[in-house]
């Protein structure tokens, strides 16, 4: 249970009056309303803005990926994290420090919205509502949503295509100009489709950035892809190199597991054999 006269945490209303987490779930409801995000007693609300990232734990993995590598190389700044009674009760530990699976982080002029386990569909629509919330009321410009599709192809390939859809006329000339490729006709799924749905309906620059991947492992590669594609919108220099070395180590055990998994095969029979050749194992 959250208490919110803790000192450690703020509810996240920077441009607006203090209410308690609690309110904040009683105002939620079973409605469409955002999860609770609350700030860490050490961030300033006032540094908020820029251009807003987001990613989450779906398919390849990618946005996750992806967003955790620019939170890193870009020494973004822990700002808060998102909690609800539902969210399963876990820490993640990194370099020894444990933390929440979803937060946000905020630098000189980008913040960064992360979830780093899987939830449901049913809590897309809730998720999408905080980023947006967390977007608005922190005085961000705009959205991008970094995400994964799935590739025709299944096997590791060494360049895939990078798609993007935006809400705004402004936006899809950025994809133009950043020679990313539009989607002209189809269907975005997920926390990715409501975000640019909901851009477009409310006048928000959103724009999702869709990396082709696999789904049967974490697709780093995609991932790098997409950081590619987010630094010539941006037009900013995002270091990749330790992205690339676990990309090619992720591959390099898939082409393993695939290996051992051909050797252990049975060999298929034999078109022209005939069923009475086959030797019968007394």
């Amino acid at each position: 249970m959250i208490n919110s006269t803790n000192e450690s945490y703020q509810p996240f209303r920077p441009f607006g009056s203090r209410i308690t987490v609690l309110e904040q779930h009683l105002m939620a409801g079973n409605d469409n309303s955002g999860y609770p995000l609350v700030l860490h007693s050490s961030a300033d609300p006032t540094q908020l803005g820029g251009t807003a990232i987001c990613g989450f734990s779906t398919v390849g993995s990618v946005g996750v990926i992806a967003v955790s590598h620019i939170i890193q190389t870009m020494e973004l700044e822990p700002m808060g994290t998102v909690l609800h009674p539902e969210f399963p009760a876990i820490a993640l530990i990194h370099d020894s420090v444990p933390k929440h699976p979803v937060r946000v982080y905020q630098g000189d002029g980008i913040g960064a919205f992360i979830s780093e386990i899987q939830f449901p569909p049913q809590n897309d629509v809730h998720f999408g509502e905080t980023v947006l919330e967390w977007f608005t009321k922190g005085g961000f410009d705009r959205l991008i949503v970094i995400d994964g599709v799935v590739s025709n192809d299944l096997g590791i390939k060494e360049e895939s295509d990078l798609w993007g859809v935006s809400s705004t006329l402004i936006g899809r000339d950025t994809l133009d100009n950043s020679r990313i490729q539009r989607i002209q006709q189809g269907i975005v799924s997920g926390i990715s489709g409501y975000l640019v749905a909901e851009g477009e309906r409310r006048g928000l620059d959103v724009t999702a950035l869709l990396a082709e991947c696999n789904p049967m492992y974490p697709d780093a590669r995609a991932a790098l892809l997409a950081i590619e594609g987010l630094a010539d919108l941006l037009d900013l220099e995002i270091p990749v190199q330790g992205l690339l070395e676990d990309a090619r180590a992720i591959e390099e055990k898939v082409r393993e597991a695939f290996e051992r998994a051909q050797s252990n095969a049975l060999p298929a029979p034999g078109e022209d054999r005939d069923d009475d050749e086959v030797r019968m194992v007394y």
